[in-house]
């Protein structure tokens, strides 16, 4: 059952986000944790510990971490080519064509995506930016309770479009050793054929430090858990990040003529995803969110992660109650969904109003579903209210820009005084020199 909170209920629990280095670790992990690691040991020492031992030992630490903590015992790190060229061959027809016209689409759209190299003369002389990609990009796609073809897609492919020469990915092993060859068939889709069987903290370890078997990389991106994520927030500065994603999350913006069987049906394939996940429906009618109430409850029973839906449900999930879709849209922008949907009487008078979304999924036809997989744009967006400042993956975080400066020789005479003189300013008489001698 689904939760209907009023706004005040709803800013002190569900919509209350707590920023906190330290996650808070179920019992059983911290167990495992203490087993593993020692008394007292946390995610964050224990990430600490793993980045530490794969810098040091590489490989072999590489392979200890992967039977210690997946119980699996590798026998190489990098899948071999021909799974990565056969893999299509492995999985349904009508899978493999469903992947490529994802893939299709999501190049598509960011092809539309612009990188411009600009220059002015304006200014005296040539002042302008270069774009160029970034040399290596790490891609890590998740593993988890299930494989994930399409974040591989959705992070590889901005990746190809933004002109990255070398693009490796990273994905954590079966129980079998093996990578899903549902994964490969991606990866085999978008002409990447270098993959290694890792994941977690000693995959972006791999990745940030290089080993006998990875070389280091200079960005690395996509989603993960918490030992990822922490992992990906400590090598930060030896390598760049795309951002740092916590559990996946959906915000629906509904009035009465909302359909409240497809409401509840976005809500509770946000809540299948983990029981971390969030699904919130803000809504000034009451009559719909008893609809979607009853939905959610009835249409529960034929889910297969039903356990999964109930906690997550139970503890982030809720249906808030407005004064009106304005507020509604003001508690959902300063919400600031990784996903926010509009499902409204003429939506799109709405979307300005909602300025904080990592995804603005406008119209019932619109709904987040198709975003996961094939609507162009892609799925790796800001989560844990990050929208407010931070964008999905896209081209631009596969590419630099350089600034370019070429002054003529009269506009270097006439900037170099007025440089001097804030040099000077600042005592910094090495700068005011080098400056008045071009006087």
């Amino acid at each position: 059952m689904i939760r209907i909170y009023s706004k005040e209920e709803a800013q002190k629990t569900i919509l209350r986000r707590e920023m906190a280095l330290e996650p808070t670790v179920p019992p059983r992990l911290q167990a495992s944790l203490e087993r593993l690691f020692g008394m007292g040991a946390t995610p964050e020492t224990a990430v600490t510990h793993i980045l530490r031992d794969v810098r040091e030992r590489g490989d072999s630490a590489l392979r200890d971490w992967t039977l210690k903590i997946d119980g699996v015992q590798l026998a190489g790190l990098l899948v071999g080519s021909l799974d990565v060229e056969t893999a299509v061959s492995r999985i349904p027809t009508d899978l493999a064509d469903a992947l490529r016209f994802a893939a299709q689409r999501i190049r598509q759209f960011h092809e539309f995506q612009p990188l411009p190299n600009w220059a002015t003369n304006e200014m005296g002389g040539t002042l302008g930016q270069r774009v160029t990609p970034i040399r290596r990009v790490g891609v890590y796609v998740p593993g988890g309770t299930a494989p994930l073809p399409s974040s591989l897609l959705m992070a590889v492919i901005p990746a190809q479009v933004a002109g990255v020469p070398e693009i490796v990915v990273a994905t954590p092993p079966g129980k079998d050793g093996q990578v899903a060859d549902v994964i490969l068939a991606a990866a085999q889709i978008c002409g990447i054929d270098t993959v290694y069987t890792l994941g977690g903290a000693q995959a972006v370890a791999a990745l940030a430090f290089g080993t006998e078997s990875v070389p280091r990389v200079d960005k690395i991106v996509g989603a993960g858990g918490l030992f990822t994520t922490l992992a990906k927030r400590q090598v930060y500065g030896i390598v760049g990040i795309d951002g740092l994603y916590g559990p996946t999350e959906t915000a629906v913006v509904a009035d009465e003529t909302a359909d409240p069987a497809w409401v509840a049906a976005d809500l509770l394939a946000q809540a299948e995803h983990d029981v971390l996940a969030t699904a919130i429906l803000f809504t000034p009618s009451h009559k719909l969110a008893t609809a979607v109430q009853i939905e959610v409850a009835r249409q529960m029973e034929n889910l297969s992660r039903a356990d999964t839906i109930a906690i997550s449900l139970n503890g982030q999930g809720g249906i808030v109650l407005t004064n009106n879709l304005d507020e509604a849209c003001q508690m959902a922008s300063d919400f600031a969904a990784e996903h926010t949907c509009i499902a409204t009487n003429d939506p799109a008078q709405y979307v300005n109003k909602i300025p904080n979304a990592g995804g603005l999924f406008i119209g019932e036809r619109s709904f987040e579903v198709l975003g996961d997989y094939v609507a162009g744009p892609s799925h790796v967006m800001p989560t844990s209210g990050t929208a407010r400042f931070a964008s999905p993956l896209n081209v631009a975080d596969f590419v630099k820009i350089s600034s370019i400066i070429q002054l003529d020789n009269a506009t270097s005479a006439r900037l170099s005084p007025i440089a001097a003189r804030i040099a000077q300013a600042e005592g910094l008489t090495a700068h005011a020199s080098a400056a008045e001698k071009r006087i």
